[in-house]
């Protein structure tokens, strides 16, 4: 059964989760099977190479996870993730699409696949939920 009865129940909810929240992170999509959330690029994501930080990348990705585990049982919090990076980001938008892979009696596996805007793979983020 979901916690949230809307999408817009889920983002005022997650307002709340202020670091990503203002880093820009938002939920676009939401549902029992997926969360899709996304961020604009600006340049106070940028590091000193010019590059997007890696930790703007597991934000977003740790957000979607969040906001998707949280759907399916409140409270969820990480109990250990993983993050690949794969390529740079070329786009202007990163997203990140959450899917639950295994949905346990006092655990979850999230897989979260972050892409930017042109389709290109950015990363690959594996978590494990807790549900308290």
């Amino acid at each position: 059964m979901a916690t949230f009865k809307s999408l817009d129940e889920a983002r005022e909810y997650f307002t709340a989760d202020r670091f990503a929240t203002s880093n820009g992170a938002y939920i676009d999509e939401l549902d029992e099977e997926h969360s899709l959330c996304s961020l604009l690029i600006t340049e106070s994501h940028r590091n000193a190479n010019g590059g997007v930080m890696g930790g703007v990348i597991f934000t977003l990705a740790d957000f979607a996870f969040a906001v998707l585990s949280n759907h399916i049982h409140k409270p969820t919090v990480a109990q250990q993730v993983s993050v690949n990076f794969l390529s740079a980001p070329k786009g202007t938008r990163l997203i990140a699409r959450a899917t639950c892979r295994k949905n346990g009696r006092s655990t979850m596996i999230v897989n979260v696949d972050i892409s930017d805007d042109t389709g290109r793979d950015v990363a690959l983020f594996v978590a494990t939920g807790f549900k308290l």
